[in-house]
């Protein structure tokens, strides 16, 4: 373990010692401000209609800023999550065959398991960090938005939709690392790591189109519902299940390539 460790601190080294990284999270940062003040926005704009009309000529979810603000605002970082972490994995096996440096590492005495494990935890920091200064948006609004009438912003629900954010990066990371194990071109492994999570994360929309018993089998193994009780402030413990199950899944498919690929 100490090893994957090391392994670990080497990545999140190399990220935050390359441009690469800060262009990858300022980008992410920029259009996650111009969504949170955006739906922040639309939600003044309801507030004020409900001064004029009453409660009844408003959505429902616009009476408090934890529906109204945060919970479009975590879809939208779902969302920026799938086009950010392929860019974060492509480079975690696909540079070292790059730069022909996977051969000596194959040689190290380190087993293939503390590889994967330490890449992925390299590759899971600089997701939490990704992740982690979107929690600016609610520190803000929990600050300014606080009254006499209490909180803000209901804790519980943003702890869970922070949870589901990074059980969902977690996710893409582990997708992220198998398949640049697949490949040395790490623009390929983006791409293909994109395509993959793309249509894995809209095969709700399928469900609602189809018939039981497939529409509820289509529903479990997608991403978008899964994630739509925690984003909601709903706890079910078959979301997490599914969760650690594909990233488990992910990282034995891992394993085994580069294990493969070490007595090739």
């Amino acid at each position: 373990m100490l090893t994957a460790l090391a392994i670990a601190r080497k990545e999140l080294s190399l990220y935050f010692t390359t441009p690469w990284a800060y262009a990858v999270l300022t980008a992410m940062q920029t259009v996650a401000s111009f969504f949170f003040i955006n739906s922040l926005s639309e939600f003044q704009r309801a507030q004020e209609m409900a001064r004029q009309f009453g409660w009844e000529s408003v959505p429902p979810q616009f009476r408090n800023l934890t529906d109204g603000v945060m919970v479009p605002f975590w879809h939208t970082v779902m969302t920026l999550t799938l086009f950010v972490v392929p860019f974060l994995s492509m480079r975690l096996f696909a540079e070292e065959k790059r730069n022909k440096t996977f051969e000596l590492l194959m040689t190290a005495p380190i087993r293939p398991v503390e590889i994967v494990l330490g890449k992925y935890l390299g590759g899971l920091g600089i997701v939490t960090a990704t992740l982690g200064l979107t929690l600016l948006y609610p520190v803000l609004l929990a600050w300014l938005g606080q009254g006499e009438s209490g909180p803000a912003l209901e804790w519980g629900t943003v702890l869970l939709g922070y949870g589901g954010l990074l059980l969902w990066g977690a996710t893409c990371m582990a997708i992220g690392l198998f398949i640049s194990a697949l490949t040395q071109s790490q623009m390929v492994a983006a791409l293909v790591t994109f395509s993959v999570l793309l249509p894995w994360l809209l095969l709700g929309n399928l469900a609602q189109s189809a018939d039981e018993p497939m529409r509820s089998l289509i529903a479990y193994v997608s991403f978008s519902s899964q994630l739509s009780g925690l984003l909601g402030g709903v706890l079910d413990l078959q979301t997490p299940v599914f969760f650690v199950s594909v990233i488990l899944l992910a990282l034995l498919l891992c394993h085994r390539t580069v294990e493969a690929q070490r007595w090739a």
